[in-house]
């Protein structure tokens, strides 16, 4: 990753464990808040790092998502990127974009990928200059989002998009289901010695309280049964499958 440029986790500390990303340009002291849960942790952490909050960029309309926006943008000009297919759901996205579209932040291009599946108009973000994509509820370590309005052939298609990102892509989703992901994934791979020994060394990081993220393509490759079906109906029966795990 360009040494201008890092990336911090805001633990948010709610039953569904989400994680607010803040992308930070350290030359200009701005940030940008992706998927905000609550208004009131970006502003603290802006505070205390001294940053000017600069954009917010939104994968999906559920409220654990966009929950924080609106405060955000009470009483200052941010821009707010976000689906287009969900305008209806996030009324306040000044920045409405689709698949393939991208824009410049900074010195970086940001590529967007659409991703339905979890719902119909997700979408990731994704900078292949930093070798990173925001993957909201799409793409979890060792697992994926639930399938809430998408098609098991929209969800499996989407998936592979991200698995066709350069291996080296580290994957920021949003919630901190690593450790149930992998229990899950042992009872489909019981045999893959990538994912046991993976499984080990994430129980050891949350025993020690740490996060577990960001993952990788290459690791996923390796270790998400979700990423490793072949067809949308191996996809839809082992989503299924954990849906009642």
């Amino acid at each position: 990753m360009s040494s201008k440029f890092k990336i911090e986790a805001i633990t948010v500390n709610n039953p569904l464990q989400n994680y607010i990303w803040m992308l930070i340009d350290t030359e200009k002291h701005t940030a940008i808040a992706i998927d905000p849960t609550e208004a009131n942790l970006v502003e603290q952490f802006c505070e205390k790092h001294r940053l000017e909050l600069d954009q917010i960029w939104l994968t999906h309309w559920h409220k654990d998502h966009i929950g924080g926006t609106p405060d955000l943008i009470a009483e200052r000009k941010i821009k707010v990127y976000g689906p287009r297919e969900e305008l209806s759901k996030i009324p306040f996205i000044s920045s409405p974009l689709q698949h393939d579209d991208h824009f410049q932040y900074h010195d970086l291009k940001v590529e967007i990928i659409a991703v339905p599946g979890h719902t119909l108009g997700h979408i990731v973000y994704f900078i292949d200059e930093l070798d990173v994509v925001f993957s909201g509820d799409t793409l979890f370590a060792m697992g994926c989002g639930r399938m809430f309005e998408g098609t098991p052939e929209q969800f499996y298609h989407s998936l592979n998009r991200l698995a066709a990102l350069p291996p080296q892509t580290k994957v920021y989703c949003t919630h901190e289901y690593t450790l149930s992901n992998a229990a899950f994934a042992l009872h489909v791979e019981p045999d893959n010695i990538a994912l046991k020994d993976r499984a080990e060394y994430v129980r050891q990081q949350r025993e020690r309280g740490e996060i577990t993220l960001p993952s990788t393509i290459e690791i996923e490759l390796e270790t998400n049964p979700f990423l490793r079906v072949e067809s949308p109906e191996e996809f839809a029966k082992i989503r299924a499958m954990k849906d009642n795990f």
